[in-house]
């Protein structure tokens, strides 16, 4: 996004200015290098509280993420080889909001608003910005409707908006603040456990995860990636059919080498 055509630098400032005067701010929208115009707009989004927007917004910001989107490039997760281990597991390292897959798995927090930081680089953050400000009115809905934050080792489905997948499936990771329980390796277990219930029982036949627990909430990473693999194994000896590739999404070398090790 560091160039910026005149077409997409217009459509920027206009929700730059729409997002702006729904806070009752100044707009800052003229102001803003047109390199840093995105960066701006994903700002206002990471903080916005979850309200019902114009449907002008809707589709301007539709059709900003879904171009932004072809420009970044997908992955198609079906062309993925398949693991030596088992022939339903691919490894794929890269961006997880350029796969397209039936499902991906966002590790959220218990709000499951997403990330208010701006510009965070976590995958709640990434997921929501790239999906559209719809993605946090939904799961807001369904928060409202349970009346309490969302329990560790659960999972909600939700719709994916502008992302290039049916559902995303949100699930709040254990937080073992590097040194893990038996409660912590149970609930990371039922993490992936209740994704893949969540996401078959939707019809989904391929489900994205990424490295749950491993960043922030602090859990080893060879230690949930070997729980990670475990239990998808498991789940998939379990529900034969029910699922066809299950894509385990690393970011970080480390991760990379980790899941390498254990999938051949």
């Amino acid at each position: 996004m560091d160039v910026v055509d005149d077409e997409r630098e217009a459509e920027l400032r206009w929700l730059i200015d729409y997002l702006e005067e729904e806070r009752g701010s100044a707009s800052r929208a003229s102001a803003t290098e047109p390199g840093q115009l995105w960066p701006h707009l994903r700002a206002l989004m990471n903080v916005r509280e979850p309200r019902p927007a114009s449907d002008e917004f809707y589709a301007r910001q539709d059709r900003l993420l879904r171009v932004m989107a072809e420009e970044k490039g997908v992955t198609v997760a079906a062309r993925l080889p398949r693991c030596d281990v088992d022939g339903h597991l691919s490894l794929w390292r890269g961006d997880i909001t350029a796969l397209e897959v039936d499902a991906i798995v966002n590790a959220a927090n218990s709000q499951l608003l997403g990330c208010w930081v701006p510009g965070h680089h976590c995958i709640d953050n990434a997921i929501h910005s790239y999906a559209g400000v719809q993605l946090r009115e939904e799961c807001a809905r369904l928060m409202a409707a349970q009346r309490h934050e969302e329990p560790t080792g659960q999972a909600k489905l939700t719709s994916a908006y502008n992302l290039p997948v049916r559902h995303v499936v949100h699930t709040v990771g254990p937080i073992a603040g590097g040194a893990p329980t038996n409660l912590h390796r149970r609930q990371l277990a039922d993490c992936y456990e209740s994704c893949l219930d969540a996401a078959s029982e939707a019809g989904d036949r391929s489900v994205a995860f990424c490295c749950i627990s491993t960043g922030l909430f602090g859990f080893p990473q060879e230690e949930a990636a070997r729980i990670a693999v475990g239990s998808v194994r498991s789940w998939l000896d379990e529900h034969p059919g029910a699922v066809d590739q299950v894509v385990f999404n690393v970011f970080l070398a480390r991760d990379e080498r980790i899941y390498r090790e254990l999938l051949g």
